[in-house]
């Protein structure tokens, strides 16, 4: 639909609303063309501040009497997106799912800050390219290309404040899009220079590449869901304790990102620059997934990790969450029995792991009724391998599948029965076995755990 007409269709929509006119509070509504889900669930931050139901004709209505202004987000599953919502704003939505971000568009009261954050999500989509060219220029040359493009953005929205009179508020969140997004750029460069170039440029960055560190802010509320300030604050404490740990420790054999000393040093970077609970909370929760999930270190490596995280990170909210993670990678290293984990077999009866896995070698690899491309490529690579590697009995589970679609899977690749079994409980498997990435696999001997972090697609099948 063309914008011009769907504004027509907003207001209309606005005009027909029963009591919409005298309601004193937040009005928030829209329409949701193709619905995934039958809510809309708005946001603040990580807590849930209301769910509305689609009526008939796919249309949602939030009305909210007290709210404080600001970020929200608000989300269909599986898509969310951004909204800035004000006291007694009157903000209408409406799009297609078939093509989330692209097709939405506000309408009323607090639209044009809300389009604004959105035309800049989606130029950011759209610059990608462009900038993973520019980073094989060299600092001076790329610096000057980063701080162009943000001008430019930066004059837009000096445009649409004197058009649209923004509230200061409103005015900061846009500014700090922009401003954060760009700058995110230069602290990767270092990094990605190196990818795309073959040289390092650590030591030889101008004096003034990092100029805009003098203004960051690290205590702001209202910027800590904020998408683009999250992400370089993640950007910018790697590069940090890269840059200190490298000069401290000299050269160091494999990759700087898998060192224990690395990541308690960002944790210790974080508890010196950062007041704010959930912007604090949040980025010691990325720490700790980022070395948990990816290093795959030593079971005492990771004891003393999550030790220092205890010790700096207090009372962190996300605590409970990080200590699941620890405990359930503790329980799969190597020489310890599988856990005792039940699934479903094509006969309906319950069966564990360990009796699947006793007496042999075995594969365990994972796959959804969700995702059929991803089913159809692990089924075709552990019928590669099985070959390959004949000792092996290669055993997939079915995860977030009903029985009848599993049962319909199975027939249509004509997958061995005997090989395949679903999981019930999504949850009590997905935490247990740490199913990250789907493309993992777990390798056994005799029930024991051999390598729980393995890869299908890894060289050394």
């Amino acid at each position: 639909m063309q914008k011009p007409l769907l504004y027509l269709l907003l207001v209309t929509m606005m005009g027909c609303g029963s009591g919409v006119a005298e309601y004193s509070g937040t009005f928030f509504a829209g329409e949701i063309v193709n619905p995934t889900h039958e809510y809309v669930v708005l946001f603040k931050g990580e807590t849930v501040v209301d769910s509305a139901l689609l009526d008939e004709n796919n249309r949602f209505v939030f009305t909210l009497d007290s709210l404080q202004s600001g970020l929200y987000h608000f989300k269909h599953n599986p898509e969310y997106q951004y909204v800035y919502l004000n006291e007694a704003d009157s903000l209408w939505i409406r799009l297609n799912t078939m093509d989330f971000d692209e097709s939405l568009i506000f309408s009323g009261n607090g639209a044009e800050v809300n389009n604004f954050l959105l035309e800049l999500f989606l130029a950011s989509e759209k610059e990608k390219s462009f900038i993973y060219e520019l980073y094989t220029l060299g600092p001076e040359e790329f610096n000057q290309e980063i701080d162009s493009l943000k001008r430019s953005k930066l004059a837009l929205l000096e445009i649409l404040d004197k058009e649209t009179g923004l509230l200061p508020k409103e005015k900061e969140i846009a500014q700090a899009s922009i401003v954060y997004h760009y700058n995110t750029f230069k602290e990767r460069y270092p990094f990605t220079h190196k990818k795309y170039a073959k040289d390092g440029l650590n030591d030889k960055l101008p004096d003034d590449f990092y100029a805009y560190r003098k203004e960051i802010t690290f205590n702001n509320a209202d910027f800590t869901y904020l998408r683009p300030y999250y992400n370089f604050m993640t950007n910018h404490f790697g590069n940090l304790a890269y840059m200190s740990y490298t000069k401290k420790c000299g050269e160091i054999k494999g990759m700087v990102k898998n060192h224990l000393h690395f990541n308690t040093h960002k944790l210790e970077l974080i508890d010196s620059l950062v007041e704010d609970g959930d912007l604090r909370d949040n980025l010691f929760r990325n720490v700790a997934f980022d070395y948990l999930l990816e290093v795959h270190d030593t079971e005492a490596n990771n004891q003393k990790f999550i030790e220092r995280f205890h010790e700096l990170s207090g009372s962190n909210k996300h605590s409970g969450e990080v200590d699941d993670l620890y405990e359930a990678i503790r329980n799969i290293q190597p020489n310890k029995e599988i856990p005792d984990i039940r699934v479903v077999d094509n006969q309906g009866n319950t069966v564990s792991l360990r009796d699947i896995a006793k007496d042999s070698k075995t594969v365990f690899y994972f796959w959804s009724g969700t995702d059929r491309r991803h089913f159809d490529n692990i089924t075709k690579r552990a019928a590669y391998l099985s070959k390959k590697m004949s000792k092996h009995r290669f055993i997939g589970i079915s995860l977030r599948t009903d029985d009848a679609k599993w049962k319909r899977m199975m027939e249509d690749k004509d997958l061995n029965e005997d090989s395949q079994y679903r999981a019930e409980d999504f949850e009590a498997v997905a935490k247990s076995l740490i199913i990250y990435p789907m493309n993992k696999c777990i390798i056994t001997e005799d029930a024991k755990i051999v390598n729980a972090f393995s890869d299908m697609y890894a060289s050394s099948f």
